[in-house]
């Protein structure tokens, strides 16, 4: 046996070591790619709540989904999520949309129950979107939280056959029972459904 046949060449095992390389390469991308399926609306990013702060559940199929509900975080965007993943504080919302720029955190799978609304019928009914700021400063509804926002409203709405007016989507204040007021006073209600219908 000649040489060349007993020891392969640096390039043959450069090769085999490359192609054993190569799947230990596409890891980060099977990794974008399952967080990208944990998203329900394709442009929100994935910042799960505790699982201790929602109830798992099989929606639209066990409870059907009738309302979009509209929340002021009153907290920073960073603040909120980070509530939602702290499983003492029993609370949580879909999504959360960020002032500055109108990005978007999923939190919550839409099958699963949120715990957003106070009620536990519209809990069960509605899908929660937390906009970060607070009720009594309007500079923290930015155009492009509107937008985005609105855009995702648009978006549930057409997934689960929502209605897109007043009666669907409400604010967390409308909700019976609520001891709470946002949106507060300097939400455009006629702005946001606007956008909402144009989307």
């Amino acid at each position: 046996m000649d040489q060349a046949r007993r020891f392969p060449s640096r390039r043959r095992l450069l090769q085999g070591a490359a192609a054993v390389a190569a799947p230990a390469a596409l890891l980060p991308a099977v990794r974008a790619t399952a967080q990208t399926r944990a998203v329900d609306y394709p442009l929100a990013e994935w910042k799960p709540a505790s699982s201790s702060n929602y109830t798992a559940a099989s929606r639209p199929s066990t409870y059907p989904i009738d309302y979009v509900v509209i929340h002021v975080t009153q907290e920073t965007y960073a603040d909120a999520i980070g509530i939602f993943q702290n499983p003492a504080k029993k609370v949580s919302a879909h999504y959360v949309v960020r002032s500055k720029d109108g990005h978007i955190a999923q939190c919550v799978r839409e099958r699963n129950v949120a715990w957003h609304a106070g009620n536990w019928t519209y809990n069960t009914r509605s899908i929660g979107i937390e906009h970060e700021g607070w009720v009594d400063k309007p500079e923290y509804f930015t155009d492009a939280m509107y937008e985005q926002s609105a855009s995702l409203t648009a978006a549930i709405c057409a997934k689960y056959g929502i209605p897109k007016d007043r009666e669907h989507i409400i604010g967390h204040s409308e909700v019976p029972g609520a001891d709470h007021t946002d949106p507060g006073p300097y939400w455009d209600w006629s702005r946001y459904l606007r956008l909402v219908n144009f989307a």
